[in-house]
């Protein structure tokens, strides 16, 4: 059955919680942004995926495939946020800077801030970099509130997280031989 009636007062449990918590609290509110994030890092993947000429290789990965790798990662995180004793580990932050360092050696170096929009695949990447920020400070709001103990590794990856999404969105708009753009003050 796809409802179970328990939340209709509001409230739900998490893997951690022997209790009961509100629908607006902060945990549920992080749990949330990440599955938002998850979700649109979802279409981002299937949309690249179906362009094939989009969907190249940075070091040993397809972007679709770098997509669904964040995507099982941030279900970590979620698993964490609710309790469970998981956690990014180390290589994944390690692997994360490393694929960061070798979209640059691709890219313009930035001069200013950059209009979103200059392909499809690219305003997708930077969508999903604002909902990966979202979800980042939802997180911290948990850590902050003290219920949760939220790693070291989770807060690093989170952070990294938004800066390989800015990576791969610059990467497809450069590909895509559409000039970035300036905003116009």
């Amino acid at each position: 059955m796809l409802y179970t009636k328990k939340g209709d007062d509001g409230f739900t449990t998490t893997f951690g919680c022997d209790q009961r918590i509100s629908k607006s609290s902060a945990i549920t509110e992080a749990l949330g942004a990440l599955d938002e994030s998850n979700c649109f890092l979802g279409i981002c993947k299937s949309k690249i995926k179906k362009d094939n000429q989009s969907d190249r290789k940075i070091l040993d990965v397809k972007i679709s495939d770098l997509t669904e790798e964040i995507q099982n990662n941030l279900f970590v995180v979620q698993a964490e946020l609710a309790g469970a004793d998981k956690s990014i580990p180390n290589e994944t932050i390690e692997r994360i800077e490393k694929i960061i360092g070798e979209i640059e050696k691709d890219l313009p170096p930035i001069k200013t801030f950059i209009v979103s929009g200059s392909c499809i695949h690219s305003a997708n990447f930077d969508f999903a970099r604002t909902l990966v920020r979202r979800a980042e400070r939802r997180v911290v709001a948990v850590g902050e509130e003290g219920k949760v103990v939220i790693s070291k590794n989770t807060l690093i990856y989170l952070n990294r997280l938004s800066s390989v999404l800015f990576a791969v969105a610059r990467l497809l708009a450069v590909q895509s031989e559409v000039k970035e753009m300036p905003p116009k003050y």
